[in-house]
């Protein structure tokens, strides 16, 4: 009887370490629980909207144009925010005329004062493109920053 007593507890020291190592997980699952509802039940706001930051176009750039107008443009930008002012300079029709305009992300629309142009288009990097509309006509433009 003495032998089946000890091979009796030989075999709860075992079924003892896997119930304590049950107990102790068990506690860290419930208290990670615990702490994830916590987390969720204070913390219901909404999250903040992800701000696309604009561009910096201030500078000067160098451009062409062509459809119902064909020729070179040079820009020279200021910029506060996402408010954009300075000068085009035209090669058709020549001269220079004060523009004015804004970006926001990597978007961007202008207008040149003087000639009733209206350029709309998108930034990627150093370069821009997009369309221009104006009294007699439009079609596509492209530029560089070169300062």
């Amino acid at each position: 009887m003495r032998h089946s007593h000890r091979r009796h507890r030989s075999l709860l020291t075992p079924i003892v370490s896997v119930a304590a190592v049950l107990a102790i997980c068990g506690s860290g699952v419930s208290t990670a629980a615990t702490a994830s509802s916590h987390h969720r039940r204070h913390h219901h706001s909404k999250p903040k909207p992800h701000k696309v930051k604009s561009s910096s176009v201030a500078g000067t750039w160098s451009g062409e144009y062509s459809g119902a107008f064909s020729g070179h443009f040079t820009l020279h930008w200021t910029q506060s925010g996402s408010s954009l002012n300075g000068s085009i300079v035209l090669s058709y029709p020549s001269g220079t005329y004060g523009i004015n305009g804004s970006v926001h992300g990597s978007a961007i629309t202008f207008g040149a004062v003087g000639v009733g142009a209206t350029y709309t288009g998108s930034l990627s990097g150093t370069s821009m493109s997009g369309t221009y509309n104006s009294p007699k006509g439009g079609g596509p433009w492209s530029a560089h920053k070169t300062g």
